[in-house]
């Protein structure tokens, strides 16, 4: 992570200045999320093929546990191999699974596959977010990381639409989506190659570090509470893919006013992200994890209040604030807490708790949601109240960073 100080940290302004490794990893994130149709379509897929419903669910399942394996691995590989030969493994390899998924007629072999992608098609992730983190000048990493959100989020929201665009094209048949997301993933393989950087040359006192392990990660208590409040987060946010449909279903409110807020929250995020991070970005990142933690814990328990319309839009509002405000110094903070030779398990290491608890959140909903209700709100609430205690304490702020406090 280079220490040059930049005289603009505007949206253009770090853009333009940004090398072109930067600007490729940026717009092979959007390209990538763009072409992500396999999540989307897996379960329909399987289906059609004349797979059970149980078949196409354990599949998606096995699938979300090796994207869950694949970041940790991607974390490891970024420190070893470096970002772009992290990048063309993984894309490379998700080219050709992607592909044989059309042509796999046993259903073990399918689930293989799947798994086996799942983790391949994630290990780009740390590498992407390391090569940001080592390129970027210190006082511009969160507004790159905003833009790496953004081109996340654009790519989410596009991604189903595209996908059923191809699924029409091809006369209701998966073969050119499946084609088509293939193509996607081989073309950012021979542009990672052609464009990223073997090494980055940043802190060359790296290359003498010793070559370092998750366990050395394990070492950092501070950093772990960090992982801790990331994890709770985690749980507490993905609710609103969960739990509130359950509850919006058995509290008669029209799901139109479900549909609304969730699109309010992309939208939102989409429009007012970046905008925001030019104030955020200057300000105490501890302070901005906490205030943001808060947030979301916040919305989450408006939501406690008798439900209806008004609720479920104010509630899904006020997280969405914890979002924007939070999002990017969340995403930025792990490349700038660990040393030079661990950013990419720092990162890796980020990434699987976050999908952790992204992946225990509906499990844990679920079961409070079937023992208390709508009374379920006001514990979940409590789990975003510690994310937001332990996120203000464990987050270092940058002058802490920069002693290795």
């Amino acid at each position: 992570m280079s220490t040059a100080k930049s005289t603009d940290q505007g949206i253009w302004q770090t853009f333009v200045e940004s090398p072109p490794a930067v600007k490729a990893v940026l717009a092979g994130v959007f390209v990538n999320k763009v072409g992500g149709f396999l999540n989307i379509f897996l379960v329909l897929f399987l289906t059609a093929q004349g797979f059970s419903t149980g078949q196409a669910a354990t599949a998606l399942g096995v699938y979300g546990v090796g994207n869950v394996i694949g970041v940790l691995v991607g974390g490891a590989l970024a420190d070893r191999l470096g970002a772009r030969n992290s990048t063309v493994l993984s894309m490379g390899g998700a080219a050709l699974l992607t592909a044989a998924l059309l042509y796999l007629p046993e259903y073990a072999l399918l689930v293989a596959a799947v798994a086996l992608l799942g983790a391949v098609s994630q290990i780009y992730r740390p590498a992407s977010a390391t090569l940001l983190s080592e390129l970027t000048p210190d006082d511009r990493q969160v507004m790159v990381f905003a833009m790496y959100r953004f081109g996340l989020n654009l790519g989410t929201t596009a991604a189903p639409l595209i996908g059923f665009g191809l699924y029409q094209l091809g006369g209701d048949d998966y073969t050119l989506l499946f084609w088509a997301e293939a193509v996607v993933a081989a073309v950012y393989a021979v542009v990672a190659f052609r464009v990223l950087p073997a090494k980055t040359g940043v802190k060359d006192t790296a290359d003498e570090a010793p070559a370092g392990s998750y366990a050395d990660v394990l070492r950092d208590r501070r950093y772990l509470l960090y992982l801790a409040a990331t994890f709770f987060n985690a749980v507490v946010y993905v609710q609103y893919l969960s739990t509130l449909p359950l509850d919006v279903q058995a509290s008669g409110v029209p799901i139109f006013w479900y549909t609304l807020a969730v699109a309010l929250n992309g939208g939102a995020v989409i429009l007012f992200e970046l905008v925001v991070t030019k104030k955020t970005q200057h300000m105490r990142p501890k302070l901005v994890v906490g205030v943001a933690y808060a947030l979301v814990g916040i919305g989450i328990a408006v939501y406690a209040l008798p439900l209806g319309p008004a609720v479920i839009v104010a509630g899904t509002l006020v997280w969405t604030l914890g979002e924007i405000i939070g999002g990017p110094v969340v995403f930025a903070y792990p490349g700038m807490a660990g040393p030079a030779h661990l950013k990419g398990r720092y990162i890796g290491s980020f990434q699987f708790v976050y999908g952790l608890g992204a992946a225990a959140g509906p499990i844990l909903g679920g079961f409070l949601f079937l023992q208390l209700g709508h009374g379920a709100w006001p514990v979940l609430a409590l789990f975003g109240l510690a994310a937001a205690v332990a996120g203000y304490a464990a987050t270092r702020d940058r002058a802490e960073v920069e002693d290795g406090g």
